[in-house]
């Protein structure tokens, strides 16, 4: 895993002509490839054991459109109310030269540091392709660092190569402070009352923030003097108004199990290289060839799915048709080891279960357990008169 370094003009590792034509196979001719966000891989990282979806997800297949195709289409996502009140929450923080946004890093950040004044640089970052942006992004952070000034990069592009294939990723704001620090900015649209947010929104905003930290670490490495912070800027509304505060959010931990969890993610070469020629996920198939497509890559499905990836609701029905345990979480998987389907753990409690194995004795004994319970509740009950 590596991110685009400043100091050259080299590129992130690209496919090579032949994976390239391979995963536009796989997306279908006419497809554009759909490119990974932040989001999408702080949910990858999260269930790294999906072949699936690093394969759909580093090929750019749309699995918004794959799963309308499939007949399951996905049951999630932001509505346009909630994209457009973002939106205007942001450019309100931003408004002014972003002074309102660099007070509050200052405020929660600033570890000493004199407050950003008038003379605070914001430079453009437009270029053409999410390439050219990277690269405009990656001179921008290191003309800043050079600077010694509070710098505003405005949604910045980063790379950050997954899995084999690269990743472009576009954070709501980085702050480079006077010291060099670099911060990385999330502004949601979600209150904070007292000074407090919706737990699980901070915690997804948190593994978001985390994608872009690992994307930014190996383009600090390569500048003297650079650093970046692993505490976050969380910006959100205050308490019921439209006005911004702000909460500084360790990300350590959500850094370290998302490099970790991206690390062991299969390369999409090793999987496109398993599938038969000619296999595809062009949404213009019927469904009947879609569903074979997709049960010819392996999966790793879990209840959890269901709020991050759109193949969700088809997997969970694949799974329970096959009797998988996933279907009934991760912990229950765990706990039951090599029987792998809901028939072998009955079984395994009959007492039909593999000779020897731990697992299979452990569901024998308790079902003999919950037998002999039950039938002692029942002789004790007492008939009303």
């Amino acid at each position: 895993m590596s991110s685009y370094p400043p100091s050259s003009p080299a590129q992130p590792t690209a496919p090579s002509p032949t994976l390239r034509q391979r995963l536009a196979g796989l997306r279908g001719p006419a497809v554009p490839p759909r490119p990974l966000d932040a989001r999408a891989l702080a949910a990858l990282a999260a269930n790294p054991g999906c072949g699936r979806r690093a394969l759909l997800d580093g090929a750019g297949v749309d699995k918004t459109a794959l799963a309308s195709a499939l007949g399951s289409p996905a049951a999630f996502g932001q509505s346009q109310f909630a994209i457009v009140r973002g939106n205007s929450f942001e450019a309100k923080v931003k408004g002014d030269g972003g002074a309102e946004l660099l007070r509050l890093v200052h405020e929660r950040l600033g570890a000493g540091a004199e407050p950003p004044g008038p003379d605070a640089r914001v430079p453009d970052l437009s270029a053409a392709g999410p390439e050219g942006r990277a690269a405009r992004t990656a001179l921008a952070l290191r003309e800043a660092t050079n600077a010694g000034a509070w710098t505003l990069l405005d949604h910045p592009m980063l790379a950050l190569e997954v899995a084999g294939s690269p990743a472009y990723l576009e954070p709501d704001a980085v702050v480079v402070h006077p010291d060099g620090r670099w911060t990385v900015v999330e502004i949601k649209s979600f209150p904070m009352i007292d000074g407090t947010a919706d737990a699980a929104k901070v915690g997804a905003a948190a593994r978001q923030a985390a994608v872009y930290v690992l994307a930014l670490e190996r383009t600090a490495e390569k500048l003297t003097g650079a650093e970046v912070g692993h505490t976050v800027l969380l910006v959100c509304p205050k308490d019921f108004s439209n006005l911004p505060t702000a909460s500084a959010v360790d990300i350590r931990r959500e850094r370290s199990v998302t490099r970790r969890q991206l690390e062991r993610l299969t390369r999409v070469e090793e999987l496109a290289a398993a599938l038969p020629e000619g296999l595809t996920f062009d949404p213009a198939r019927t469904a009947e060839e879609l569903t074979e497509a997709v049960a010819a890559v392996d999966a790793a499905y879990a209840p959890e799915c269901l709020a991050a990836c759109e193949l969700a609701f088809h997997c969970r029905d694949r799974a329970r048709t096959a009797g998988e345990v996933t279907a009934l979480g991760r912990s229950v998987r765990g706990e039951l080891g090599a029987l792998t389907t809901v028939e072998a753990a009955l079984a395994a409690a009959s007492g039909a279960g593999p000779e020897g194995d731990p697992t299979a004795e452990a569901l024998h004994h308790a079902a003999r357990l919950r037998a002999e319970a039950l039938r002692s509740a029942g002789e004790g009950a007492v008939c009303p008169s």
